[in-house]
């Protein structure tokens, strides 16, 4: 089930993939399998070539269109042309007459903060700052990287097979628990647990300005900008996208920030900062969807310089991936693990709350 990394995203590799220059007359040649995605249960009918771009942030609609020429996009293990519509449940794959290059995954002895760890599994908390996956010029210093060398003495555990690894993943500038499979099958029960929404995850995020109701649901489907492909928005008309779904409760309101916990239903790419923005709240200091700016508050030059510090205090957006809980592929039993705020974050929490109360004061 490595489909549900599909869905997420951190970014994937497209720029391996598609039309290195085909020969003519390869059809005698096996063809292997490059990118692979499965439609929602709930997916519209749309134009696979849409379908594709959405989930393909360097593929442009014009390459995909030349790989469905040449033959290369299959449904259900069937060429089709870019005008086929996906309909729910769908594979569509991408392959070529080549094995697709595989990245060499250099094992660097990276501290990793390992909360959890048996035969079967690992739980790890990850910083801030970095990226669990090698690729689009983050090759070094991945998570990926540091689980190769913590792990190199298990003669079961190779790094480059998709079979083990990473069951799920969060953004670069995103803090908390992740879970890594050992095992084959310790990977394929728990991608199922992902793929059903079976598993618990708990975020905390401050966002602009004062979120009124106290708990809330937002639905609406997510998928590329087509204006800013390093972007993902919110289609409310849910012809284009995946089905996301987030549940926040207000924790605490802090002047002109809040403090909320997410529930993810879904696992989408950036989900959380793209629907506290869809609602109006962006997350605070996130650079790539406008939380970097002062998006609330007052004039005042010492207000404005208080904001400056508070982004300086915590230099990426607020959001922590604080608990998580699944069962464990093996025994049966229910897992739970909490993880504290990180330091860049909590400072950035205490400063807003002694703002509040002087503000209020």
């Amino acid at each position: 089930m490595d489909e549900y990394l599909d869905d997420r995203d951190d970014e994937q590799l497209e720029d391996d993939l598609l039309l290195e220059e085909e020969d003519d007359e390869t059809s005698a040649n096996p063809m292997y399998e490059h990118f692979r995605f499965v439609a929602d249960k709930g997916q519209s009918l749309l134009r696979v070539d849409k379908f594709l771009v959405d989930r393909m942030m360097s593929a442009t609609r014009n390459r995909i269109q030349l790989a469905a020429e040449a033959g290369c996009i299959l449904v259900n293990g069937n060429p089709v042309k870019s005008n086929y519509r996906v309909k729910p449940l769908d594979v569509v794959t991408i392959v070529m007459d080549r094995p697709r290059r595989e990245l060499e995954i250099i094992p660097e002895e990276i501290p990793l903060n390992i909360v959890y760890e048996d035969n079967d599994l690992l739980v790890v908390n990850k910083p801030a700052g970095m990226v669990v996956h090698p690729g689009h010029g983050n090759y070094t210093g991945t998570l990926v990287n540091a689980l190769a060398y913590y792990l190199k003495d298990d003669p079961l555990y190779d790094p480059s097979d998709p079979r083990l690894g990473l069951v799920h993943r969060i953004d670069k500038d995103t803090s908390g628990l992740l879970v890594v499979a050992k095992r084959p099958e310790a990977k394929s029960h728990l991608s199922l647990q992902f793929f059903h929404k079976t598993t618990k995850r708990k975020y905390r995020a401050l966002v602009w300005g004062i979120v009124r109701e106290d708990e809330g649901r937002i639905e609406g489907n997510i998928g590329r900008d087509p204006k800013d492909r390093m972007q993902m928005r919110v289609f409310p008309e849910g012809d284009q996208g995946k089905t996301a779904v987030t549940h926040y409760s207000v924790l605490e309101r802090l002047g002109y920030v809040t403090l909320v916990e997410c529930r993810l239903e879904t696992g989408r790419t950036h989900q959380i900062r793209v629907h506290m923005k869809y609602i109006g709240h962006t997350l605070f200091n996130d650079e790539r969807y406008g939380g970097h700016e002062i998006l609330k508050g007052t004039t005042f030059t010492k207000y404005k310089q208080f904001v400056q510090n508070c982004f300086a205090i915590c230099p990426r957006q607020a959001l922590h991936a604080k608990t998580l809980g699944f069962v464990h592929p093996t025994t049966g039993e229910e897992l739970f693990f909490d993880s504290e705020i990180p330091s860049d974050m909590q400072q950035l929490i205490d400063k807003w709350r002694i703002y509040a109360n002087t503000k209020e004061g």
